[in-house]
């Protein structure tokens, strides 16, 4: 028996295969734990979601919590499979029912569950990026509001960016509290952090939401971030590589890692530089540097070795 479940902002469709049997629950705490409840007395094989703009988050809380076998899957890859199937007409059951086929036939991997402190780490994690990013709004309005003379809402905007200014300092002492907490996260957030470039957030980003690094290869790693340039080939025509698909919020503070390491940390403001001067442009040069910081500490944790600086050579 498999379940797949289509997650939307009030209410979730799930569908069970292969009976076809489908309903609905809503999102409130009551409804998760009682989808929760119901789909234990179930005991499926495997639950299948995909990302829905953080509203999955609730949904895959309450399916882990109950110790049921989850894996979250990315979206394009459902949708191909739906159209080998010959299916494209969209809808929510449709979609349910679609992902219950392909957790079926796909054998989609399981996601493990994760102990508490591990859920407490991500969903610090998490809402850290969404006071930075509310943070990053307020900043944007007050340098809008500024054209204004005598603004009226220019203190309450100030007040906002304030607020949310100390909400980040103190999720950030809550970050470092709850990894000094555990000995094998302090240990691993140390051999991050030994990389010039990779700060606390990004180990405490890594720690929380890329539980495989350090076990997979450079490849597969990439990959899995979704920082492997993908070829798109044709005959004779030959387009550009673009990355694709993985984590959006590990890419997003990876990509500030990246940024900084492309200055101070030796090795990579070398490969910058080597890639600029070989004509890519500041983007391509940058995403190339999120892949070799990633692969360097993806090695880093499976040595279980601080980092280095390697002597450079001069051409």
């Amino acid at each position: 028996m498999f379940v797949g479940i289509d997650v939307a902002k009030a209410e979730v469709v799930v569908a069970v295969s292969p009976s076809g049997e489908t309903w609905t629950s809503a999102t409130t705490a009551a409804g998760l734990r009682a989808l929760a409840k119901r789909l234990r007395r179930l005991a499926p094989e495997l639950i299948v979601l995909e990302p829905s703009g953080g509203y999955e988050l609730p949904v895959l809380e309450a399916l882990l919590e109950a110790e049921l076998r989850v894996s979250l899957v990315l979206p394009e890859r459902v949708r191909d499979y739906a159209r080998s199937q010959g299916q494209r007409a969209k809808t929510d059951a449709l979609d349910a029912r679609v992902l219950a086929q392909y957790a079926a036939q796909l054998q989609a991997p399981r996601r493990a569950v994760l102990v508490p402190a591990q859920r407490a780490l991500v969903r610090l994690v998490l809402r850290r990026q969404q006071i930075d990013g509310m943070l990053a709004a307020e900043r944007q309005r007050l340098d809008q509001d500024s054209l204004y003379r005598d603004s009226p809402i220019r203190a309450d905007i100030e007040e906002t960016i304030a607020y949310l200014e100390a909400k980040l300092q103190d999720l950030d002492r809550d970050l470092t509290a709850t990894i000094a907490a555990e000995p094998t996260w302090a240990a691993t957030a140390a051999l991050l952090r030994s990389v010039p470039g990779v700060g606390p957030v990004t180990a405490a980003t890594l720690l929380a939401c890329v539980p495989e690094l350090g076990t997979l290869s450079r490849h597969q790693i990439a990959a899995l971030i979704g920082v492997a340039p993908m070829a798109r080939e044709s005959g004779r025509w030959k387009g550009q590589r673009r990355i694709t698909g993985g984590r959006a919020m590990v890419r997003k503070v990876l990509y500030m890692a990246a940024l900084v390491a492309s200055r101070f940390n030796p090795p990579l403001r070398a490969f910058y530089e080597r890639l600029r001067a070989h004509g890519k442009n500041a983007k391509q040069a940058l995403t190339a540097c999120m892949r070799k910081l990633l692969v360097l500490l993806n090695a880093l944790l499976k040595t279980q070795q601080p980092w280095h600086c390697p002597a450079l050579t001069t051409a």
